[in-house]
């Protein structure tokens, strides 16, 4: 039986069995399985060397882990060889034009910061974003000077108060062109979350964005697009592109750069795998 003809309830442990077998930490995301973030941990720590856990944290849910949840998290890296790659709340501003919002933000991150303390941490993958729901590609020149002002500000609280190493936290590209933001990037000693998905979905050079960025990226995101949509399996990913990024990845090569399947489901999940199976070098 191929992987791909597997259904979610046979699920075949070994066609998604990636974990130590790529010069990079292959990984995905805290949802796989409908279930809380530990359940999915248990599920995914012999398939996977990184997991990326997406946090939440709002006046309507949250799904931050207790103490005791982080202790059981930090068991099951130091049992099982894991990382965690921290993906930091979405309603993060950064580059809000009101400084009393963009220190909201920076509180949230910290709050993140402290709550992941003792877990063996790959990256904190970071966004830069104006405000929820806005759109900079919109910008006049002179609003996109305040933006751009804001993140500066905003860099400067984020490392005063969450003090880790300012490499470990990877900003993210988004749905604008990255050199806007690359010289907050290079200032602050920040690294690059590289998302192939998004390069891809939002139709920026690929090839372009790989030479241009890749050297200083801790962290890749890779989902394909599918009805439109992205964060789907490698399947919606066109497949010149992603030997274009395993080409990339072998010239060059760094064991702590973390390769995230950021996608939600079991199914993808185990499409992407086997897609990866074939790229195993």
């Amino acid at each position: 039986m191929s992987c791909s003809s597997i259904s979610r309830n046979l699920f075949n442990p070994e066609c998604s069995a990636m974990k130590n077998r790529f010069p990079f930490r292959f990984g995905t995301t805290s949802y796989i399985i409908p279930a809380d973030i530990i359940p999915n941990v248990e599920y995914l720590k012999d398939k996977v060397d990184d997991i990326e856990l997406v946090l939440f944290e709002s006046d309507e849910f949250s799904n931050l882990p207790s103490a005791a949840d982080m202790q059981r998290l930090a068991s099951l890296a130091g049992e099982h060889d894991l990382t965690y790659s921290v993906h930091l709340p979405l309603d993060v501003y950064l580059g809000h034009p009101d400084r009393g919002e963009r220190k909201r933000s920076v509180g949230k991150c910290r709050r993140i910061a402290e709550l992941t303390e003792i877990l063996p941490k790959s990256a904190y993958v970071l966004h830069f974003e104006a405000g929820p729901g806005v759109d900079i590609n919109g910008f006049s020149e002179a609003e996109m000077r305040l933006f751009v002002d804001s993140l500066h500000d905003s860099s400067a609280m984020l490392l005063d108060r969450m003090p880790v190493e300012p490499s470990s936290i990877c900003v993210e590209n988004l749905n604008y062109p990255y050199e806007l933001v690359m010289p907050v990037v290079e200032e602050y000693g920040f690294s690059v979350t590289l998302d192939v998905g998004h390069l891809e979905y939002y139709g920026f050079p690929t090839e372009a964005y790989l030479q241009r960025y890749l050297s200083r990226a801790g962290v890749l995101h890779m989902h394909g697009t599918r009805e439109g949509k992205d964060h789907n399996s490698l399947s919606g990913m066109n497949p010149r592109v992603l030997d274009m990024v395993m080409q990339a990845l072998q010239d060059d090569p760094r064991t702590d750069r973390v390769f995230t399947l950021e996608i939600f489901s079991e199914e993808d999940f185990s499409d992407s795998s086997r897609i990866m199976e074939s790229r195993v070098p």
